[in-house]
């Protein structure tokens, strides 16, 4: 990456991404173009296909999809290639050419597979059929494919010379390897680990909406006519390979809703799923632009001889891909986009010198990750990633690169000892008494598994993230409100970015950070142990900085309404001097209300509403009160 031109490493990959990107499209143009003979239906499969909102922004981002993409394109390139050869060698040479680039493909991303399944047997079938199809042939074929595959030689190489500051898995042995290859430990074939979603029906009507509002409803009727008319007798058509993509298409969409274990529902699912969804769209765009010229080709049939249809065949091309391009500008303009950025180097400048941060989850453990190891910010804090301790490879191949930290075992677990391959294990609270000159973080959240650190430790609100604390150590309120009071510089309007993004994520977290010590302190006094004054003072502090955030931001997240009202009504109970009932009563109301109208999905809402309905009376006898008080005394 650094032989690529100027800016950081991540804006290099990008741009790699965006050049697959446009070689990808190419090729998609290429494939029609020789099933077809149309430029124009070419035009159409390259330009609806890259400005879909998914290709759009995959290919501008540092994601394995962009080349994944390409391998597609070349693939089915590829395959019309054989179709269109005239001799035996020439088809021998495409299909060695061929099994290379599946090799090479898997490579990358393993859905890609599914692809190679309907290809490899259709190119077998017509080699036999055309007994061009020996021992020989099928031997060389497998070497070719098996050629594909030595980049994978990379991962046991820097296994073993164990330089790299991180890394996935332990490749040195043959089952390590394996693991790593067949993603064991995300589950082979699945999205992720321990997660149940939605149904297969459910994930291909998701799909087939997502294909509807990603290319247009006119490019999947073209895309349907291109399947149709191969039971036409249309000129330069081939009617195979259609059937081949078409096939392609179904047995991936169908293997994919099956396996694809996130809830779609969700918008962050979604947002990780529908990225899977482009290889489908690849097809169905190749298909869109054959349809294109199978319907031009017809009409060709009944007005012979007609100056129109041309014009009209490269005007319904133009018009598509211009409106695929005004639809998704906006949204796939990133110039300006530096928010996961942002969010990253607040949260390492937020932190003390020499801090280990235990990591959890990809937004923060990828963020922090780049700008720490990549870019060089703030090499005096630790990063330590929580799900990755619990790896039997993790600590052994990277613990060395994590200097001043002390691990008391091998592995991270809930329950201490030696397990029966004599591996030492060791729980949170170990860690934590091992590493006691340590100021430690947890960003964000901490394992759940393992709740052993509470026995000596706290935790204290740090912003987006946590400080471990041990449970002698006095809470000041007033020191911490001032050390978390201004941690972050963030700018970003509440609910700017779409809800499936990466980028609303971290938006969403740096706005609830605001809220953070306000909850944490209302938290400390509603605990039954602390003494009424300190209670007192602490509802106090409390109050007084949900009233400054929810009156400084206008437009926040939803909760902060629920929040705010408690924390008036506790005020209000407390009959503090100089707190005027009525103001707590009104904010108490209001807040409240302006929370059910939001947060409709909230299972205590009807409760909520009946004790609005409770605080109403209560403020109108209060101001009935006061009002009979006034008349009185004038």
């Amino acid at each position: 990456m650094r032989l690529l031109p100027g800016g950081a490493a991540a804006g290099r990959v990008n741009l790699l991404c965006a050049v697959l990107g446009a070689a990808a499209a190419a090729l998609l143009f290429y494939t029609v173009l020789r099933l077809s003979g149309s430029y124009a239906g070419g035009i159409l499969a390259a330009g609806v296909f890259s400005f879909s909102r998914l290709t759009w922004q995959w290919s501008i981002t540092a994601e394995v999809f962009s080349l994944n993409n390409l391998f597609v394109g070349l693939l089915m390139a590829l395959t019309v290639h054989f179709e269109e050869a005239s001799t035996a060698k020439e088809r021998s040479k495409i299909a060695r050419l061929g099994a290379f680039c599946c090799g090479l493909s898997l490579c990358n991303q393993h859905t890609i597979v599914l692809y190679i399944a309907c290809i490899v047997p259709w190119v077998l079938f017509l080699l036999f059929r055309k007994m061009e199809l020996s021992l020989g042939h099928l031997l060389k074929l497998g070497l070719c494919f098996l050629a594909g595959l030595l980049p994978y030689l990379y991962l046991p190489a820097s296994s073993y010379l164990n330089r790299a500051r991180w890394t996935w898995g332990d490749q040195t042995t043959f089952q390590g390897f394996l693991t790593h290859f067949l993603r064991e430990e995300y589950g082979t074939f699945n999205l992720a680990k321990s997660e149940s979603g939605s149904s297969m029906r459910e994930m291909l009507v998701f799909q087939l909406e997502q294909m509807r509002s990603e290319l247009s409803l006119p490019v999947l009727v073209l895309a349907l006519i291109a399947c149709f008319s191969t039971a036409l007798p249309i000129k330069q058509q081939k009617s195979p390979v259609i059937c081949l993509f078409a096939g392609m298409l179904c047995v991936y969409s169908l293997f994919f809703a099956w396996r694809a274990n996130l809830d779609v529902t969700k918008p962050l699912f979604l947002g990780v799923v529908e990225r899977f969804w482009m290889q489908s769209n690849v097809a169905v765009a190749v298909l869109a632009g054959l349809g294109l010229a199978a319907l031009m080709s017809l009409g060709g049939a009944v007005l012979q001889g007609s100056r129109v249809l041309p014009w009209l065949e490269w005007l319904s091309a133009g018009a598509l891909v211009a409106a695929q391009v005004w639809a998704n500008y906006r949204d796939c303009d990133q110039s300006n986009n530096y928010i996961v950025d942002k969010f990253a180097r607040n949260l390492l400048s937020s932190m003390p010198m020499g801090a280990v941060i235990l990591l959890r989850g990809d937004l923060p453990g990828n963020a922090l990750r780049y700008l720490h190891y990549v870019e060089g910010v703030r090499p005096d804090i630790t990063l330590v990633d929580q799900e990755m301790m619990t790896y039997e490879w993790y600590l052994p191949k990277l613990a060395k690169h994590l200097p001043g930290v002390h691990f008391p075992g091998n592995r991270w677990n809930p329950v201490e000892g030696i397990l029966p391959d004599g591996t030492l294990v060791f729980n949170l609270h170990h860690f934590l008494k091992a590493n006691k000159h340590k100021e430690v973080f947890v960003c964000i959240g901490l394992h759940e598994g393992d709740s052993t650190w509470r026995r000596s430790y706290s935790l204290w609100p740090w912003g987006t993230c946590e400080k471990l604390v041990p449970t002698d150590a006095v809470f000041d309120p007033g020191e911490w409100i001032r050390l978390t009071r201004n941690l972050y510089n963030w700018t970003e309007e509440y609910g700017s970015f779409k809800p499936s993004s990466w980028e609303a994520v971290a938006n969403e977290e740096m706005w609830q950070a605001r809220m953070k010590t306000a909850f944490f302190i209302f938290g400390l006094a509603e605990t039954a142990s602390v003494p009424a004054e300190m209670k007192s003072q602490l509802y106090t502090l409390a109050y007084t900085l949900y009233k400054e955030i929810v009156s400084s931001h206008p437009h926040h997240p939803v909760n902060w309404h629920k929040n705010y009202a408690i924390a008036c009504e506790r005020m209000l109970r407390l009959h503090r001097v100089g707190e005027d009932p009525e103001v707590l009563l009104s904010e108490t109301v209001k807040h409240f209300l302006l929370y059910t109208q939001k947060a409709e999905d909230d299972p205590q809402r009807q409760d909520i509403l009946q004790a609005v309905n409770h605080l109403q009376k209560e403020l109108q006898g209060l101001r009935g009160m006061k009002a009979e008080l006034k008349r009185q005394a004038g």
